[in-house]
């Protein structure tokens, strides 16, 4: 077995920690969580209304799930299109889409105004498919976006596949048949099971640096109106009818509101003094899975990718699948390389268990992405590789897969930016931005508000 090192926690360099809250404290916004999705929360919450606010965080900024995760930048669902307009219907459901692919621009915003200048690379990700039930899925998504007219996903599919001839003629405009090596050179594989790839905007970005310094950004533009205070865990909320108070152990939060921008999978106890009790629910319908990533270093020579693989052909969108990205990556000051990670193995976590970051890598789940690369993206199988990086983190999946964004039903007082559901950095953006409309007065009604 190997420890968690993560390769996003390794370029962190703020040494100046923010202190602990020991005495007690009022304001008007209180967020827990120091991600992304706190972080950007807070970014909107500043920038665009006139509210105090104060970010607690139980460890250090961007050191959890944003400090583990994927790194990858995509505006996709982990859950096919089709079935969301099924439950939603075909307006909200779209509207929710563009909703994540605007949060581009979001980020853009908060990345130029922060004035970072760590990599932030965007260019064409691809998905590779190895069976019809694949590819139909995909089809009937893309089928469902020309519908709610949403700009449609680059379909390509091997002339060679078995199946062509099975396609309905209703989908024949959304796809183009195509000689198989240009599937294999898209997806940079030597594995010729694969026979379609679906293409869309993708990025990688190390959202821990990007949370860290856009948290210092925040700290020195507005020391009137925000607080920051790592190592404070928050182990009550207690909600009254017009604010709540947050029990921090030595110190407690008295705030107008609570937001909540964790992974939706914590140990905190949240009594309800103004309506129904909320605590059971709230801590027993968001699914906790542990995701494990391995990364290697490689020279430069190639543009940044991120690329899923569908290696299993019985498996549907809900499956785990493998998953690389390439990207810039500065190991020791002025070396830079790329950076191959790659996760895709999971295991799901009981409710009542807890996650720890210091449990050890175990040498199946480093095995299976050995494999993965060595069949799947490695051209030379007897390569053995050094992986500088191998990590997990924790994921949080809402029932429905939907982020949870907005105002909790049972008291108003709580709010909710949380549930990464597996790919989380363009949610919790739009989440952050979606807070800030809602305490400015937003009525307007998403798939995303709490139900």
């Amino acid at each position: 077995m190997t420890t968690n090192r993560s390769p996003w926690i390794h370029q962190l360099t703020r040494t100046d920690p923010f202190p602990s809250l020991h005495t007690d404290i009022k304001t008007d916004v209180t967020i827990v969580g120091g991600g992304i999705a706190g972080v950007a929360t807070a970014f909107f919450l500043l920038t665009e209304t006139d509210k105090n606010v104060v970010l607690v965080e139980a460890q250090q900024i961007a050191r959890g799930a944003t400090g583990h995760n994927a790194g990858q930048v995509v505006s996709y669902f982990e859950r096919s299109f089709a079935d969301i307009v099924s439950e939603f219907g075909l307006e909200y459901a779209g509207a929710a889409q563009k909703s994540i692919e605007d949060s581009w621009v979001l980020l853009d915003q908060m990345y130029t105004k922060a004035g970072l200048t760590i990599p932030l690379s965007r260019f064409l990700g691809h998905a590779g498919f190895s069976s019809y039930e694949q590819v139909i899925s995909h089809l009937k998504d893309s089928a469902c976006r020309e519908k709610a007219g949403l700009s449609l996903e680059s379909f390509r599919i091997s002339n060679r596949a078995a199946y062509v001839q099975k396609i309905p003629q209703e989908y024949s405009h959304l796809y183009e048949c195509v000689e198989h090596d240009v599937i294999m050179s898209l997806l940079e594989t030597k594995d010729p099971s694969f026979s379609a790839v679906l293409s869309y905007q993708k990025g990688c970005l190390n959202s821990a640096l990007f949370s860290d310094e856009s948290i210092v950004y925040l700290k020195n533009t507005y020391p009137e109106r925000f607080s920051v205070y790592e190592n404070t865990a928050i182990l009550k909320v207690v909600l009254k009818k017009d604010h709540a108070l947050l029990d921090a152990g030595v110190a407690t939060i008295d705030t107008g509101k609570v937001v909540l921008c964790t992974n939706g999978f914590e140990t905190l106890t949240i009594f309800n003094e103004s309506g129904l009790d909320i605590d059971t629910q709230f801590h027993h319908d968001v699914k906790g899975t542990i995701g494990y990533m391995s990364g290697y270093l490689e020279p430069m020579n190639k543009p940044p990718t991120a690329i899923s693989y569908f290696t299993n052909p019985d498996a549907s969108t809900l499956d785990p699948y493998f998953y690389l990205t390439r990207r810039q990556y500065e190991y020791e000051q002025g070396s830079v390389h790329n950076l191959i990670s790659v996760g895709g193995p999971e295991v799901s976590l009981d409710d009542k268990k807890s996650y720890s970051r210091d449990l050890l890598y175990p040498e199946s789940e480093q095995k299976n992405i050995d494999t993965f690369i060595k069949t799947i993206y490695e051209t030379d199988p007897n390569r053995e590789i050094d992986y500088k990086f191998t990590w997990h983190g924790l994921m949080g999946y809402t029932p429905n897969l939907i982020r949870r964004i907005g105002f909790e039903p049972k008291n108003k007082v709580l709010m909710y930016n949380l549930g990464c559901n597996g790919v989380g950095i363009l949610p919790s953006v739009f989440g952050g931005k979606r807070i800030a409309d809602l305490l400015n007065g937003d009525t307007s009604t998403t798939i995303f508000d709490p139900q």
